[in-house]
This record gives C-alpha cells, structure tokens and sequence, in this order.
C-alpha cells in the first residue's frame, strides 16, 4: 500500500472545516438510545425527521449525536466493528474529552453503566463504556485537563 501525503502531491487541504459537527449513530430503538444518553446529560432535540429516519440529541458542551433508526431487526448483537474476529473498517467509538475522571466515574456507578476497560498513560486518563446498542463510548480525561 502506497501512502500519499497531500502536501506532496498537490492535494487540497480543507481549511475551512473548523470542527465535527455531529456522530451518526445507528441505533434499534430511539427510547432506549434516548433514555441510555440522557444519563450521559444529552438532551433530546427533536426527531424522527428524514428518510432515515434520524433523531437527534445534544450535550450542553455542544456534543451533538444523529440517531439514525433504522437498524435491521436481524443485525448482530455484537459490535461488529469491535468484538469480531475478523477487523471491518469504520468508526469503533466516539471520544468524550472531560475534566474530572472521579465525578464521572461516579456518575456512570449512580446510573448502573459499567465501565469496561481503564487506561491510564502518561497522565491522561481514559476508560469505556457501551452504550445499549455495543457502541463504544470513551471518556478521557488527557494529560493536560484542568480540575
């Protein structure tokens, strides 16, 4: 496999993007995707709408994640992307940056959601969760944080 770097071969660099917009998450059902995220302190926008359909849920901090509806009733119930032997490609988790691993951690114990795996290197600290769906939720604290 060949990597290009854009700067080499007169590739365009986008410079106007100035951050993500929002995750779309595919879910099997939009009350328990809801109820699941509200524990997190997202807050329901509005939804279903679309095609697709999609609702959508937002996080004070501006966090915003698309809940897409239309999960297949057959579809496995591991996370295919994560729990398989076999590596597909695509998104494995979304990253929540915080600045207080104790009062999080806390947080997640009150409403019964277990973390999976801890991690700690050279001063950031992050661990995991899954949502009801498998999905992978980390939540990291880095190095440089403020309490």
């Amino acid at each position: 496999m060949t990597i290009v770097n854009a700067f080499d071969s007169g590739g365009v660099i986008l410079k106007e993007i100035t951050g993500i917009n929002h995750v779309g998450l595919r879910v099997r059902d939009l009350n328990v995707a809801r109820a699941f995220y509200e524990k997190l302190g997202f807050e329901f926008i509005g939804g279903p709408m679309g095609p697709e359909p999609v609702a959508i849920v937002e996080h004070p901090s501006g966090v915003n994640i698309n809940f897409i509806l239309n999960a297949s009733a057959n579809a496995s119930a591991t996370n295919v992307l994560m729990d398989e032997q076999e590596k597909h490609t695509g998104f494995t988790h979304i990253a929540l940056e915080i600045t207080n691993v104790e009062a999080v951690k806390e947080q997640l114990g009150i409403h019964g959601i277990d973390i999976t795996e801890t991690i700690e290197f050279d001063g950031a600290n992050f661990f995991f969760v899954r949502d009801p769906d498998d999905n992978v939720i980390e939540f990291h604290k880095p190095a440089r944080s403020i309490d």
